[in-house]
């Protein structure tokens, strides 16, 4: 009976040690600063969090995390993004020797730390990143196309069709899932248009702010003024601001119109009437007063006349 309760408690003890490491995975570094959902292998995520190695980070339609790695490296997770931490060989000099991080798909900013820059890979669904101490963003769509951008130092990209070289501030490439590299050149707002989403690169774009370090280090390459592009239609908003709205005055001028079938009868009368009106008491009604007057006054006389007259030849 001994025996078999020390088997048991050694079988249950294996047990727990052998799950052990699996639950307590190595945390690779922690969470800085986390906006609406983020979510990670033990649920959602918070300031001060730690990120544990092996661990999928993904991120809400308007989600934002950004995350400080042991040696310094940093990671900017945008919204609508999956990725996983997948080799994280930490030494003691507080640097790595092995750090691969695997992006499924969305927008990411990544900044190298301390360590070589041989530690670090990214790898995407069209190719693999080699950074070279480097600030860079990168886009993955749902189809598996990646969009690079680099922001300072170097950088390569490589996939089945080959490798291009980034060296320049803003240069850019652009692969497909099945193997094919563009040649490097300088990104211009042309770059939504090619990939299809206009929501692609949101921390150069602007449609999405960082903080702190994470933004310190970026910049836009130009791309902010592509969601700039509408004050043309905002323009003619403002030419019709409330200044011209009060010439609505216009309704008096139906009142000069006939406004009904019954008030013709008063125009008619108006044009029979106003020639009297006028007329009369400047000319006519005068002249009626002066005309009575001087035959009334020959009449007078006359009839003293004519009977002096006739009184003499009748003598």
């Amino acid at each position: 009976m001994l025996r078999l309760r020390h088997a048991a408690i050694a079988t249950l003890s294996v047990a727990l040690y052998g799950f052990t490491p699996t639950m307590a995975a190595e945390a690779v570094g922690e969470a800085v600063r986390i906006k609406t959902d983020v979510s990670g292998q033990r649920g959602p995520l918070a300031v001060r969090d730690p990120v544990h190695r092996d661990e999928r980070i993904r991120t809400s339609r308007s989600g934002l995390g950004q995350f400080v790695f042991r040696d310094g490296s940093k990671l900017a997770v945008g919204a609508g993004s999956s990725v996983v931490i997948d080799k994280f060989v930490f030494d003691d000099s507080k640097s790595v020797q092995k750090l691969t991080v695997v992006a499924a798909k969305g927008t990411f900013r990544w900044i190298s730390g301390n360590s070589k820059h041989s530690a670090y890979e990214i790898v995407t669904p069209a190719g693999t990143i080699g950074v070279r101490g480097t600030v860079f963003d990168f886009y993955i769509g749902g189809d598996g196309t990646t969009a690079m951008v680099l922001l300072s130092g170097a950088a390569e990209f490589c996939g089945r069709g080959g490798c291009q070289q980034l060296t320049r501030r803003c240069d850019c490439v652009i692969a497909k899932r099945n193997g094919s590299v563009t040649e490097t050149r300088r990104v211009n707002r042309n770059i939504f248009n090619t990939l299809g989403n206009r929501a692609a690169l949101p921390f150069l774009s602007g449609d999405q702010k960082l903080s702190g370090a994470f933004r310190a280090a970026g910049g836009s390459c130009g791309l902010t003024a592509a969601l700039e592009v509408k004050p043309p239609d905002r323009a003619p908003l403002r030419a019709t601001t409330p200044q011209q709205q009060p010439k609505p005055t216009k309704p008096d001028k139906p009142r000069d119109k006939p406004p009904s079938d019954g008030d013709p009868p008063h125009n008619d009368r108006d044009p029979d009437r106003d020639p009297p009106d006028r007329d009369p008491p400047q000319g006519d009604q005068d002249r009626p007063h002066d005309k009575p007057d001087r035959p009334h006054a020959d009449n007078h006389d006359r009839p003293h006349d004519d009977e002096g007259g006739s009184g003499d030849e009748r003598d």
